[in-house]
């Protein structure tokens, strides 16, 4: 239903603590528009939504805001680093987290903290 909420953890640090470390959540509505933003400070970015504990997670943004072809219109992504889902859905409750790639040296680097979360009531 509409009025039904959808929790959305953020998580920090690596991409393997990410998953292993209890975030802290935000909660938001069906159809609130969610923002947060990446603490890390340059490279290229990516996003990543993990919906069961223990599984692998699913890349919803990449090259800063490039989508794969699954991943729903609703996710979009900035050069700065910010993750927005517009219009969240009960099945966009999950754990995401981010990671930086450095373009010179093509290393991976989890995001230490967030710069902010907002949520925009419908």
């Amino acid at each position: 239903t509409a009025s039904s909420p959808a929790l959305l953890p953020f998580a920090s640090g690596s991409l393997v603590q990410a998953a292993l470390t209890q975030p802290p959540e935000m909660s938001a509505k069906v159809g609130d528009t969610v923002r947060t933003c990446s603490g890390t400070s340059s490279g290229y970015y990516a996003w990543f939504q993990q919906k069961v504990p223990g599984t692998a997670p699913v890349t919803v943004i990449y090259w800063d805001d490039s989508r794969p072809s699954d991943i729903p219109s609703r996710f979009s992504g900035s050069k700065s680093g910010t993750l927005t889902i517009t219009g969240v859905q009960a099945e966009d409750e999950a754990v995401y987290f981010c990671g930086s790639r450095d373009s010179s040296s093509g290393s991976w680097y989890g995001d230490k903290e967030r710069c902010g979360n907002e949520v925009q009531r419908s």
